[in-house]
């Protein structure tokens, strides 16, 4: 495992997995200008890597992250003036990313962590995770992109509730509102991401890629700009080795070798 940038973010590849760590234990994985910096770098490091087929996002320690270090963001407020890399920008490179990304949520995900969490294409999350927005309790709204992206995931209903009450979400309701994808032991979290993630490796690299950008990009369509995206992204397809690997492996009765061309 390698360090990134100031240290407080750390890379492993393990296989086709790289793992993205939060790592400012010490500070339960609070994130100051050092901690989003480094992140911004590991997902753009990880997501150049052809080898890398999905990323897995963790905490070091106990948590995942208690969110924003509230220091950095007394300090802004007197001395006004915007970050060098925001919590938008973080953000911004999770859901750009080449490859899937799945969160690890242990304990705590308040605010901002919360936010760093949404772009993720997969959540598990902790029985006990302190888990939501609470910015209109501390003199603000959440702006790294929940309002946005909580109305696509859950609705508008259930975006309003969240964003606005600011309370803490239950970890089985948002599993049963399809907003994490599954709730397990605090000691389970890391494993059971990497796991998922693990899975997610051994399928064909470059159809995982544009069904992203599909699903991604879905929302934001009429039907038929969707449907013609869908058929524009998929024909290539058939011309690659993957695809020619895929249909010959369930003939031959084997586990199929993907190598991503």
């Amino acid at each position: 495992m390698r360090e990134v940038g100031t240290g407080h973010v750390k890379v492993d590849i393990d296989g086709h997995r790289a793992d993205v760590v939060l790592n400012r234990p010490d500070k339960r994985n609070a994130m100051n200008q050092d901690v989003l910096r480094d992140l911004r770098q590991a997902f753009e490091e990880v997501d150049a890597d052809d080898d890398v087929r999905v990323i897995a996002l963790l905490g070091e320690g106990p948590v995942f992250s208690a969110g924003m270090d509230l220091e950095m963001m007394a300090g802004r407020a007197e001395e006004g003036g915007e970050l060098e890399v925001g919590l938008s920008d973080v953000t911004e490179a999770v859901a750009d990313a080449r490859v899937p990304v799945v969160a690890g949520i242990k304990r705590a995900a308040p605010a901002g962590a919360f936010e760093l969490t949404l772009p993720a294409d997969f959540r598990v999350i902790s029985e006990d995770a302190k888990y939501g927005v609470i910015e209109v309790r501390l003199g603000m709204f959440p702006s790294g992109g929940a309002p946005t992206r909580l109305a696509r995931l859950v609705g508008l209903a259930k975006a309003k509730e969240f964003v606005l009450s600011g309370e803490f979400i239950d970890p089985e309701e948002a599993e049963r509102i399809g907003l994490v994808n599954e709730v397990c032991d605090a000691e389970d979290v890391d494993e059971r991401a990497r796991a998922l993630a693990d899975r997610l490796a051994e399928n064909a690299p470059l159809g995982m890629q544009r069904a992203r950008q599909v699903l991604n990009a879905t929302l934001q369509m009429s039907v038929e700009e969707s449907l013609d995206y869908e058929k524009a992204l998929s024909e290539p397809l058939t011309e690659t080795d993957d695809y020619t690997e895929g249909f010959t492996a369930r003939i031959e009765g084997r586990e199929p070798e993907f190598e991503g061309r």
